[in-house]
């Protein structure tokens, strides 16, 4: 059984490839997101898919997933974890003065960070048809079913 994940410290190449398809794929939900004016915009989404994509290919680059799987579970999991703190600033902000109330906005934005955060560990992994298509999905769920809202 081959290991398709593992990448050599030397592989410039790969890992150059690996890092500009997440900054893509960033790029790709951001602008969506840019272009409806929202707080968490192109920048936001193309550094959370690229943080994603190099915590992804630190363990890859140091260990062999084969010979310890857990490592790269682990990385996703504290991946996951930090980015809900992102999306978590982003959906409850305190409403005026008068009520004192929590309202709930930007659930919309909170689900696309998550979404590029999982796209940049896809793309850290070396999977450039998951990550792609999974952008351009994300993008069309973003751009075309607001209008059903």
């Amino acid at each position: 059984m081959s290991n398709t994940y593992y990448i050599a410290p030397n592989d410039f190449l790969n890992i150059l490839l690996r890092l500009c398809l997440a900054l893509l794929i960033g790029a790709i939900i951001g602008i969506e997101r840019q272009l409806q004016r929202k707080p968490a915009g192109l920048r936001t989404h193309m550094l959370v898919s690229f943080g994603s994509a190099i915590f992804t290919v630190i363990p890859l680059q140091i260990t062999n997933p084969q010979s310890d799987p857990e490592v790269i579970s682990r990385v996703i999991q504290g991946i996951a974890a930090g980015v809900g703190f992102l999306g978590a600033g982003e959906i409850v902000r305190e409403s005026s003065q008068v009520s004192k109330r929590p309202e709930i906005h930007g659930l919309t934005s909170a689900a696309a960070i998550w979404v590029s955060a999982g796209l940049g560990i896809a793309a850290g992994c070396g999977l450039w048809q998951l990550s792609l298509t999974g952008s351009i999905l994300t993008f069309a769920i973003l751009n075309f079913f607001k209008r059903l809202e």
